[in-house]
This record gives structure tokens, C-alpha cells and sequence, in this order.
């Protein structure tokens, strides 16, 4: 939650608070620690009655509608029902999506100038200069 904050902002947002609620700070520090206690319980007996309900264990996580719904009404043949035939899109998209990639490094490879193996210099046994830089709007 306050992943985004460094310490002087926390520090800040601390100084802020004690001159905003002075000597209240600690009563209203208390009550939102109670705040969330009491919403804690609420889920707890939530998730407590829901297990009672429907006879199997669920978690707080479990609540979000998709996990719920994974999890406590679809088997695992109705799952794999459902993914069947998305299964055979994603194969093809892949498939896809690889014979691009490795059409592009084709392209790549026949655009780099200096990968067909002749540099300047390498006849003579002497040092010469690194090639320059070839970019691909050069090649092209």
C-alpha cells in the first residue's frame, strides 16, 4: 500500500497528521485500528457463513467472483470444457506469433552487414580499425 512512499513523505504525511488532529491523534489512530478490526470480523463471519452454506471451506481470498466461481461451482471437466476451445485460438495465435519472431530475426540477420564475414583488414594479419557501425536504416 505505501509502496510508493520514501520515508521523508511517510515522515510528511505523519507531521501532517499530528498538527491536523494534535492531541486527538492517538484517539483517532485507535479508531480506525477498531474500524479495522471490526471490518476483519465481518469477513471472517462472512466467509464463515458462506462455508456453512454451501458445505465447503472458503477462504477471504476467495471471494472475488472468478476465484468463486473456479473454485466452488465449476468441476474440473466443466473447466476444461470451457477452455477447450479456447485452447485451440491460443495454440494458433502462438503458433502465429512465433513465425513472426522468427521472421524477423531472418530479416535481422540477412539486414546485419556484418554478419556474411568480410571485414577490412583481416587478410593482412594487421590490427585495423573496428568496423563502423552499420545501422539497418543504412542498409536499407
Amino acid at each position: 500500500m505505501l509502496d510508493n512512499l520514501n520515508w521523508w513523505e511517510i515522515g510528511a504525511l505523519l507531521l501532517l497528521a499530528l498538527l491536523i488532529f494534535g492531541d486527538r491523534l492517538p484517539a483517532v489512530i485507535n479508531d480506525g485500528l477498531r474500524m479495522v478490526r471490526n471490518l476483519r470480523n465481518m469477513a471472517r463471519n462472512a466467509t464463515g457463513d458462506l462455508s456453512r452454506e454451501l458445505g465447503t471451506d472458503i477462504q477471504l481470498e476467495d471471494l472475488h467472483p472468478k476465484a468463486f466461481i473456479r473454485k466452488h461451482l465449476l468441476s474440473e471437466e466443466d473447466e476444461a470444457a470451457i477452455r477447450k476451445p479456447l485452447q485451440g485460438v491460443y495454440d494458433n495465435l502462438r503458433a502465429d506469433v512465433n513465425g513472426v519472431h522468427n521472421d524477423l530475426k531472418d530479416v535481422a540477420n540477412a539486414a546485419d552487414l556484418r554478419s556474411n564475414g568480410t571485414r577490412p583488414g583481416t587478410t593482412t594479419g594487421t590490427p585495423s580499425a573496428p568496423a563502423p557501425r552499420v545501422s539497418y536504416d543504412d542498409a536499407t
